[in-house]
This record gives structure tokens, sequence and C-alpha cells, in this order.
């Protein structure tokens, strides 16, 4: 009985012995083994065995490519405040670890530090256009001080970016509201440029529609020129004359323009003399018809039985005859 349970008690103890000596490391991690606290060698992924209780494992260290972004407020040339976004890529180098895990205790509040002292240095020296335009040479010097500073702790800077630039908010309406004048003015000159196409083209086609158009005219003008003529000779050929054939030909034309001024049914065109002498014989010829037709009122008032003094007679008679002697005047 004794000797099962010291057999027990052994195994248990070597079993015991065995877990404490065997260790893994995980894919893309490192370990630090060290001994009496003195650093012994480091371990890379896989199974391994140390010394128990000598040794131990005093850490473990992540050879991934890591990210860190800071955020960063400072001013620039124009005296504008405003925030960056920089983005840091980097990782342990593998043939340094020792100097990663003993040289370095926070690394990321290393890198935070460098970055602040290099974006607050060159910012300032830009003006705000110029921080969005030359925002890559601002990420190229946080690099190059990250590398030429965190190398000797063993890690290498892989990249760094600038991912947000964030001005003042009333800085950013500002700029907005410069954009968009900026937009309306491009739009006002091309509305303008379009409108003056428009007024140009509409300009010449209407140029090209009255040449055209004079064109036409001279065309139907020389054509009744020639028609004229060929009448003429027609006329002359059975011994009308040139005088008589032409005063035909305008009788005839002044006919037919009055029978298509008649076929339409809806003209309110009305034809008047247009000699110098026709204004006064219009004006004699309209008194001598209210004359004639106040007479002839008279008269059938006088055939009906009505009475009429002779005084108003002789006076209707006295007014034909100033409005007689008014029409001779005129």
């Amino acid at each position: 009985m004794t000797m099962e349970l010291f057999i027990i008690v052994l195994l248990t103890f070597i079993f015991i012995i065995l877990m404490l000596s065997v260790f893994t490391v995980k894919q893309q991690t490192a370990g630090i083994i060290e001994r009496f606290g003195k650093f012994l060698f480091v371990r890379k992924s896989g199974l391994h065995f140390k010394v128990p209780v000598i040794d131990k494992i005093a850490g473990r260290i992540n050879l991934r490519v890591q990210q860190l972004d800071v955020i960063v407020e400072t001013k620039t040339k124009d005296n504008v405040f405003v925030k960056l976004k920089v983005s840091v890529q980097f990782k342990v180098m593998a043939d340094r670890i020792y100097e990663a895990f003993y040289k370095l205790e926070n690394p990321n509040n290393q890198i935070t530090s460098y970055i602040f002292d290099v974006v607050r240095a060159e910012v300032p020296k830009l003006k705000l256009d110029d921080v969005f335009e030359r925002k890559d040479d601002i990420a190229n010097a946080v690099k190059n001080e990250l590398n030429e500073a965190m190398t000797r702790y063993g890690y290498d800077i892989i990249n760094t970016l600038i991912t947000d630039i964030d001005p003042d908010v009333q800085v950013k309406q500002a700029m907005n509201r410069i954009n968009a004048s900026e937009r309306e003015k491009t739009a006002a000159e091309f509305e303008a440029e379009a409108e003056r196409i428009k007024i140009v083209a509409k300009a010449r086609a209407e140029a090209e529609s009255k040449r055209l158009q004079g064109q036409g005219i001279a065309d139907q003008r020389r054509e009744i020129a020639r028609g004229l003529e060929d009448s003429v000779n027609v006329l002359n050929t059975v011994g009308i004359n040139s005088q008589e054939a032409s005063a035909l030909i305008v009788v005839t034309q002044h006919y037919d323009t009055l029978q298509s001024i008649g076929e339409n049914t809806n003209s309110n065109l009305i034809l008047l003399p247009n000699s110098p002498q026709a204004g006064s014989d219009m004006l004699n010829n309209m008194v001598a018809s209210f004359t004639a037709s106040n007479i002839m009122g008279e008269q059938m008032k006088k055939d009906s039985g009505d009475i009429i003094p002779p005084k108003i007679e002789k006076k209707d008679n006295k007014d034909i005859n100033n409005d007689e002697e008014s029409s001779d005047i005129l």
C-alpha cells in the first residue's frame, strides 16, 4: 500500500515537472525566457522546454504589424487651430526582440510623443490650405523622425498616414461658403457664356433669315419685272403700245388685289384714297350725304302730315349752305 502511494506521488511529481518544463509560443509571437531574473534566450512559435522553477517566461512580445492612431491639435501659420489624426503602422524587428522588450517599456507612449513633436513642428510652418495639400509631406516627416528614433529600440516604422484633418467648425463653415461662392461664380460664368452663345446664334440666324428673305424678295421682284416685260411684249404684238400696256397691267393688278382682299371674310381693311385732294373730296361727299339724308327725312315727315316751321327749314338750308362753304374751303 505504501509502495503504491509512493508511485502515485512520484508520477504526480513527474507530471508537474513536465508541465512546468513545457511551454508553447503562438505564431508571430516571441517568448522571453529568464533564469534567475537574467535574460536567457528568445523562443519563437512552437513547443519549447525550460528548467522548472529556475527558468521562467518573462514575457511575450507581438511580432505582427500594429497600428497606433494619434490625434494632434495644433495651429497653422495663419492662426487656425486644426486637429490631425496620424496613423502609424509599426512592428517589432525580428532580430532585435531583446531591445524591443528590455529597452522600451511603453512603445505606444514613446511613438505618441514623437508624433506630437514632429506635427507641432511642421504644421505651424504651413497655412491651412497648404496643410491639406501637403499632408503627405507631414506624414513623411513623422515617419523619418520615428524611424530614426525607434530603430534603436527594435521597432520598425512601416508607414505613417495623415488620415484626417479637422479644422474648427467656424473655419469649415467659412471654407464651405467660399467654395459655394466660387462654384456659384463659375456657374454664373457658364450661364452667361451659354446665354451669349444663344444670343449670337439667334442673331446669326436672324441675319441669315433676313438675307434669304431679301434674296427672295429680290428674286420675286425680278420675276415680276420679267413677267411684266413679257406681258408688255405680248400686248405690243396685238397693236397696244407700251404706255397703254403698262396702264392695263396696273389696272389688272389693282383689281386682282381688291379681289384677293374681298375673298377674306374676316378682313377689317378699309381702303381710302391717297391723293392730296382725296381728304377734301371725302369730306364734301360726307357732308352732301348727311344733307341729302336730312332733306329726305324732312320730306318724309311733311308727306306724313307733320308740321315743320319755316324757320327750321330755312335754318337747315342755311346750315347746308354753311356746310357747303366749309367744304369748299377744305
